[in-house]
Order: structure tokens, then sequence, then C-alpha cells
């Protein structure tokens, strides 16, 4: 069968590039108005909306260059947090962005699911941990936001205790595949996944 013409290249161009457009004024506009614009960061604001959008068309089209194109506007969105935190001039106080961003990059590679269960299992495992390290991220925010306080607590062994049972979680669903190498995979999950939560635990309650 002849194979059938892309034409919503130009269409999708269009759009990503007036999306990145958009994205870089507002945030300049916003930066002016807050009385700490920095327009240097501009520099790095700017390119990181084009990688963005360049990407942009790939992952519309679908297909095997989808997850090239999710890659480069996660590393467009990188860039571009960081022209918008310079340009604002809070990277003193929103360097937790540089956390949260590139874990939720890696963790909504969870659409593109290997068919292999083992694959599939650890590939669950690590997007689930890249969202917990976004959480985490999120909570060191709120921490350098005053929003909230948490003293000198162990706080962060709780998620150390989530990482771990993350990872037994996915251990104990590969049980029901019948597949070689399925008790060394699950002996090599459990192992850390108990560490984890063994460490959390100590952290959390100050052993």
């Amino acid at each position: 069968m002849a194979r059938q013409p892309y034409t919503g290249g130009a269409r999708h161009w269009l759009v990503s590039l007036a999306v990145a457009g958009l994205a870089a004024a507002v945030t300049s506009t916003v930066a002016q108005g807050s009385g700490h614009f920095h327009w240097w960061a501009g520099f790095v604001l700017i390119p990181g909306a084009l990688i963005a959008a360049s990407g942009g068309p790939m992952l519309a089209r679908g297909g095997g260059l989808a997850f090239a194109g999710y890659v480069v506007v996660c590393a467009g969105a990188l860039v571009f947090a960081t022209g918008a935190l310079l340009m604002f001039g809070v990277m003193g106080r929103g360097w937790p962005v540089m956390i949260i961003v590139p874990c939720l990059a890696v963790a909504g590679t969870y659409v593109w699911r290997p068919a292999h269960p083992l694959a599939r299992g650890l590939h669950r495992a690590v997007a689930l941990l890249a969202l917990t390290g976004a959480l985490l991220g999120a909570t060191f925010q709120l921490i350098r936001a005053g929003v909230v306080d948490f003293g000198d607590t162990g706080w962060w062994g709780a998620f150390l205790m989530l990482a771990g049972v993350i990872v037994a979680g996915n251990a104990a669903e590969l049980i029901r595949h019948r597949m070689p190498y399925r008790l060394q995979a699950i002996t090599l999950l459990v192992g850390p996944s108990v560490v984890s939560f063994l460490l959390g635990l100590r952290f959390l309650r100050g052993w």
C-alpha cells in the first residue's frame, strides 16, 4: 500500500509556535509587572520555548516520532522553566522546580508502556518513582515558600517509605506473570524496596 502523505505538519508547526510565543510573552509580561524583570533571561526563556515548539509537531504526528517529540518538548520545558526562574529572579526560592519538571517528564513516559511484562513492570516502577520525586520537589517548594514547616523532623523519610511501597507493589504485580527470570526480578525489586522502607522509617521516627 502506498504511504499516506502527512498533511498536518504546517498546522502543527503553527500551533506549536503560537503556544511557545504565547508562553514566552505571558511570562515576560508577568515578570515585568512583578517588578523583578531580568530581560537577559530571555536568552534562555525564548530558546527553551522554541525547543519545546520543535517537538510539538512530532508529538502530534504520533507513531514512532511521538516519543522523540515528547523528549524534545520536555527538554524545552526544562530550559523554559530555568529561563522563567531567572527572569523573575527567584532561582534561590524556586529551585525545587528543577526537581519537579524532570521528574514529571520521566513520569509522563508511562504512556509508552513496553509490551513485555517484566519491562512494563520495571518501567511502571520508574515512572511512579519519578512521580514521587515530583511530589518531593513540590514539598520542597512549599517549604521554600513558607506554606508548610516540618521543623527538624525527618519528613523526607515518608517519601523513602513511599518509594519502597511502590517498588514492592510492582514486584508483587509480577507474580501473576509466567515468564523466565520472574523470581530473580522479584527478588531484585523486593530487596531495595525493603531497604528504602526501613531507611525512610528510621528518618521519619528519628531513630
